[in-house]
């Protein structure tokens, strides 16, 4: 009886496993094949890029699968030989690229081949990856979250230690061709570089060899009725401000917390870096800085912000170019604003004499040198200059540059 009893209980035991293995199986992917896309349109390239413009608000109106498969099939990074399918050439016939996309019926990825999308997740997932991204509201907001995302390892083969530069190559000409087709669709998009790359991979199920280069919000435009007087007065009055961050180790709510709040404001926002192309912040966000600091005009800006982090010490503190950019500014009336680690960018050009000024306390024996008051106050506003004492009072720190910006 006893070994009757064992045995049964092996049995039992070993059956539950077995349904255990078959129920932990994952289920088979649904893969939806998408209409044949349009060739051709009624708008013509330069009407295309004339209309382009950044959308960062969207009504609530779904778009359609066709409408998805038109943006996916602009996308499409595919080797040369495949001509069926466009569009943007891809370095060395090899594809690096993939397209997520992320819309209120779950995650997909887009399978240029068969012109198909294969679902890999039935949740929606925007919400979550709002929480991660520079711009939320956009990301909340958008119809269709577009991940771009790249393998430099696919093309280390044939372009060896060049193979990340031409992925990302790639991915701003997959990108443009996105934006550019939803303009001819009469939708609006917005590109992101902003996010923390470790959540977004998380929440897209994208595998860990492939690197996340933008996030492209797509939808309907909230249509905004501009008459022509408000136009010409917008042109004249919109305001512009440039934030300098270092290509690494930047702060990332310094940076990303001050754009939303003086875009939210109306100041269009520019990044600038010692180098063009993708940065990268403390905790792994990513922007793009679009201006290097040699290129980088003054004159164009109504302030100029030097953003913190650990990366400041090493490129700025004694960066000649930084230096003249913040004496420049203060010469020509700019608003000049600098946070944590940054002010010390400002005292190294002698801005800060007689100049009531904080810092993280680190730095204030040098602004202290420098002749400025310090204070090691959050915040210090001093006529047109600005200074922050830390991540934490980043907040109030650009809503004291939108109004002095403002004139408030």
């Amino acid at each position: 009886m006893r070994r009757l009893t064992i045995l049964m209980l092996i049995l039992a035991g070993f059956t539950v496993l077995c349904f255990g293995q078959r129920s932990s199986r994952p289920l088979p992917r649904k893969i939806f094949q998408l209409a044949e896309p349009r060739s051709i349109g009624p708008m013509s390239l330069e009407e295309a890029l004339a209309k382009q413009q950044i959308v960062r608000h969207f009504t609530s109106q779904q778009l359609k699968n066709t409408e998805i498969g038109q943006l996916a099939w602009a996308g499409a990074s595919i080797t040369a030989q495949q001509t069926a399918l466009p569009k943007a050439a891809s370095a060395g016939a090899t594809n690096p690229i993939e397209l997520y996309f992320a819309t209120q019926n779950g995650v997909f990825i887009y399978q240029p081949e068969q012109h198909s999308l294969e679902q890999i997740d039935q949740q929606d997932i925007r919400n979550t990856l709002a929480v991660a991204v520079s711009m939320q509201q956009a990301v909340l907001e958008a119809p269709c979250d577009i991940i771009v995302a790249g393998s430099a390892k696919k093309l280390s083969g044939q372009f060896q230690g060049d193979a990340r530069k031409y992925m990302l190559i790639q991915a701003g000409h997959v990108a443009q061709n996105i934006q550019l087709q939803a303009v001819c669709m009469g939708l609006g998009s917005v590109k992101i570089g902003g996010f923390n790359t470790r959540d977004v991979s998380r929440a897209c199920k994208v595998p860990r060899d492939l690197e996340l280069v933008y996030i492209i919000s797509v939808g309907y435009p909230v249509i905004q009725p501009v008459t022509p007087a408000a136009t010409e007065q917008t042109s004249t009055t919109v305001k512009r401000a440039v934030l300098i961050a270092a290509s690494q180790d930047f702060h990332d709510d310094e940076l990303f917390q001050t754009i939303r709040i003086l875009e939210e404001t109306g100041v269009r926002t520019m990044i600038a870096s010692t180098r063009t192309g993708i940065i990268r912040g403390a905790l792994q966000k990513v922007a793009e800085a679009r201006l290097s600091l040699n290129q980088l005009r003054v004159d164009d800006y109504d302030a100029v912000i030097f953003v913190g982090g650990p990366g400041v010490i090493v490129e700025y503190f004694n960066n000649p170019t930084a230096i003249n950019i913040a004496r420049e500014a203060a010469a020509k009336r700019k608003v000049l604003a600098a946070i944590d680690f940054a002010p010390t960018v400002l005292a190294n050009a002698g801005v800060l004499n007689s100049v009531r000024a904080t810092s993280l306390s680190s730095e204030r024996a040098r602004l202290i040198q420098a002749g400025a008051v310090y204070t090691g106050a959050p915040v210090e506003r001093s006529g047109l200059i600005i200074t922050a004492s830390s991540p934490m009072a980043v907040v109030s720190f650009a809503q004291a540059i939108a109004n002095t910006i403002a004139g408030k």
